[in-house]
């Protein structure tokens, strides 16, 4: 009991600190002082009387959006005596594996650097900085040669990453739970089953109402659609985060959810936040970085040659040119396994003083990161709001998407979630695939590690990530991937190689979502 309090005050006291840091702070000490020109403000109960102000005029609403917030990216728990590095990563080998792979990642950029004789940084001369201040807005149309550029890594590098992943304590172990998973990831990590996978989704249950089943054509709308449209509308009225995450779980509204995602992420464009995103696009125009290079390539290869995303190229450019300027991304490393790639100014490689992150945000694109940002351009046409959505999505989930983490939401667990998944309930499905050499994790991963983006309708995907920002957990993508295989359980007991495989599940765009979730979740026998 003792720990817990004493862990709580420790939450408190860091969030407490963030905040103070922040605008909103500056915002609630100005209230504060103009409130006491106010004739209901008494000294005698001054405390009390401000308090009250601040819930009458709605700023104490926003305190509690801004605590929620926090509290949703706050890392686990963990002993208070426990060194900073394991609140990045608790695992000594998942920690060992992530700098390893970080030093392969360094070494292909620097031997890239190398062989084009680019530096990883310049400044841009002033009439090139012009030419790309008048073209800022159609960004797409240029033509740059980039065919001696090559992505850093793609998703399949880093499964063969995570296939080698071991924990030393169990190589020689004859513990045979362990033994008898046999997936690609061999780790021991902790993943749900389908019970406790249905009481974490309850609000998926099969007798409760959801946007992407009960809104369809059979369906009069007035039954669910209408009903859920006017709770929402209730929700935004009342900007409560906490409330509008729970809401969310059913799904969104179309008409709502570029404001419900907000609010859930607690932005809310101020003056300041745009001055901010103008600063990061000034900074592009007066330096060229070696990984402009690498997202102007990312986005030729993926979102301009999908059919739904190509209108937004100039959006993509803009947004991810700036992510890549945003030293305030740095903080999410407190948590992330990762850490940020350092360069050195020239001829002063390994004097710390002289030592610089690159990018400045800390994040190297690799092939596919583009996606992360092309289905948010449906909801958010405003660049400074677009890229806020964007820029706290990552910080919050995308991050474990690329990094080696034994967290719930880390994409080892989710491999793992998801081999669980098919290896117990779909047994007959899992080892066919296997005894054919079309192990079922290399089809899914990379659907995975794209949140599904590129892969699904975007109305299904848009449904998909509701889920997402309602569970503030990525373990649905796992519990997805299992639902598509058994759908096409029938076809893929039929195929004979991994080519035939991924044929049958090359095309995703016209599944449905919520029903493969709900069937699978709560029609699986277990």
């Amino acid at each position: 009991m003792l720990q817990e309090e004493s862990d709580l005050s420790l939450i408190i006291a860091q969030i407490v600190q963030k905040l103070k840091g922040s605008n909103l702070y500056s915002q609630l000490e100005r209230q504060a002082w103009a409130s006491l020109q106010r004739p209901e403000i008494k000294l005698e109960s001054l405390k009390e009387d401000i308090k009250e102000f601040f819930k009458i005029s709605g700023w104490e609403k926003k305190l509690q959006n801004a605590v929620y917030s926090e509290l949703s990216v706050f890392p686990l728990p963990s002993h208070p005596a426990a060194p900073p590095e394991h609140l990045k990563e608790p695992l000594v080998y998942m920690r060992k594996a992530q700098g390893s792979w970080e030093k392969r990642i360094l070494k292909s950029l620097n031997s890239m650097c190398t062989e084009l004789s680019i530096p990883l940084a310049r400044k841009r001369p002033v009439g090139e900085q012009k030419e790309l201040l008048n073209k800022w807005n159609e960004m797409g149309t240029d033509e740059p040669d980039l065919s001696l550029f090559r992505p850093v890594y793609a998703p399949k590098d880093f499964l063969e990453v995570l296939i080698n992943l071991r924990n030393p304590n169990y190589e020689n172990s004859d513990s045979l739970s362990f033994r008898t998973h046999l997936g690609l990831i061999q780790v021991p990590l902790k993943v749900k089953d389908i019970p406790e996978l249905k009481e974490c989704f309850v609000e998926l249950g099969l007798n409760i109402g959801q946007l992407g089943i009960d809104d369809s054509t059979q369906v009069p709308p007035e039954l669910f659609e209408n009903e859920h449209v006017r709770i929402g509308q209730k929700v935004l009225a009342e900007q409560d985060s906490a409330a509008a995450q729970q809401y969310i779980r059913q799904g969104s509204p179309t008409a709502l959810r570029a404001e419900l995602w907000a609010l859930i992420l607690n932005i809310s464009s101020q003056p300041e936040d745009v001055l901010y995103y103008e600063q990061l696009k000034t900074n592009v125009i007066q330096h060229d970085l070696l990984v402009d290079s690498l997202i102007y390539k990312d986005v030729k290869l993926t979102a301009s040659n999908d059919d739904y995303y190509f209108v937004f190229e100039d959006y993509l450019y803009q947004v991810l040119l700036c992510f890549s300027r945003d030293t305030s991304v740095l903080s999410h490393f407190a948590f992330n396994s990762a850490s940020p790639p350092k360069s050195y100014i020239r001829g002063k490689l390994g004097l710390e003083e002289y030592a610089v992150f690159y990018p400045p945000n800390g994040v190297i694109p690799f092939h596919g990161f583009s996606m992360y940002v092309a289905p948010l351009c449906f909801l958010y046409h405003e660049p400074s709001k677009l890229y806020q959505i964007f820029r706290e999505m990552y910080v919050r989930f995308f991050f474990r998407l690329h990094s080696i983490s034994s967290h719930p939401s880390g994409i080892v667990s989710l491999c793992l979630l998801f081999e669980t998944l098919l290896q117990t309930y779909l047994p007959q499905l899992f080892y066919h695939l296997r005894e054919i050499g079309a192990q079922p994790l290399r089809i899914s991963f990379k659907w995975m590690v794209r949140a599904f983006s590129g892969y699904l309708a975007t109305d299904q995907l848009l449904l998909l990530w509701d889920r997402i920002l309602g569970y503030n957990s990525l373990e649905i993508l796992a519990v997805l991937a299992a639902a598509v295989f058994a759908f096409r359980a029938v076809n893929l007991m039929e195929v004979t190689s991994l080519a035939a495989a991924e044929a049958v599940l090359a095309d995703l765009s016209t599944l449905k979502v919520m029903p493969l979730l709900q069937i699978f979740l709560f029609a699986t026998v277990t």
